[in-house]
């Protein structure tokens, strides 16, 4: 059986090689490492997915990145589909080092996932492609379940980022939304302007606002009008 440390090694391992050799494109990281993916794959079972998404280029479609996966049943994606909530970070500063290992994700389904991520850059310092893995916990947490009488509670306020997986972008934003607004605490009819500005400064700090028609989706599940949406958005990015 690979464990989780066995994942987050191997992906240690890939950071350090990506970090030592930059890149033309991301076709060439394709044709470098379309073989390692499918060995990991192949070596990690069913419940691991591996992930190549391309970067490359000033104007991302973000909502057609990737260009191989193995095991794409874990999220429901496959090649062509969409980059998750961390693309749109990444995308917004793409010298930062966004590298990050055993990581939460969600599924649009729910399920948990232990992820990790790696960037290949070119000459000029700018990310390109992400090699991601992504290991889905449910079967682990369902014998746990089992046994949840036998074990200690499990902890909360895991450091890293958190990352959103769907079918599409739109679920992805969705995803991202529910978060922000359960961060508040309360239901949205009971949500001061206040409150409603936080999940837009929130959700702007995140990426989501950059998505396409993202600022109707978050007004119609706020219950406020796309105007008054722009609005408070406008007075979020004051704040900072």
């Amino acid at each position: 059986m690979v464990t989780q440390a066995t994942m987050d090694a191997t992906a240690s391992a890939l950071a350090d090689a990506a970090e030592r050799q930059t890149y033309e494109n991301a076709e060439e990281v394709l044709r470098l490492y379309r073989p390692v993916m499918r060995a990991l794959a192949t070596a990690a079972g069913p419940s691991v997915e591996v992930v190549l998404h391309n970067l490359d280029g000033a104007d991302v479609d973000l909502g057609h990145t990737i260009m191989a996966i193995e095991n794409g049943h874990v999220t429901g994606r496959s090649v062509g589909g969409p980059s998750t909530s961390l693309g749109l970070d990444v995308m917004k500063d793409r010298q930062k080092d966004h590298d990050a290992f055993g990581y939460r994700g969600t599924t649009s389904d729910g399920r948990e996932l232990r992820c990790s991520s790696v960037y290949f850059r070119n000459a000029a310092g700018d990310i390109i492609a992400s090699f991601c893995i992504n290991v889905d916990l449910s079967p682990i947490q369902q014998a746990r379940n089992m046994l949840e009488a036998l074990l200690p509670a499990a902890t909360s306020g895991d450091a890293g980022p958190r990352e959103h997986f769907g079918t599409d972008l739109v679920s992805v934003m969705d995803a991202m939304i529910t978060e922000a607004i359960a961060e508040i605490g309360r239901p949205v009819e009971q949500m001061s302007r206040d409150d409603k500005i936080t999940v837009l400064e929130r959700l702007d700090q995140r990426g989501a606002t950059q998505m396409r028609k993202s600022t109707e989706s978050i007004a119609k599940r706020l219950g406020i009008s796309r105007v008054t949406a722009y609005a408070y958005l406008d007075e979020a990015r004051t704040r900072a």
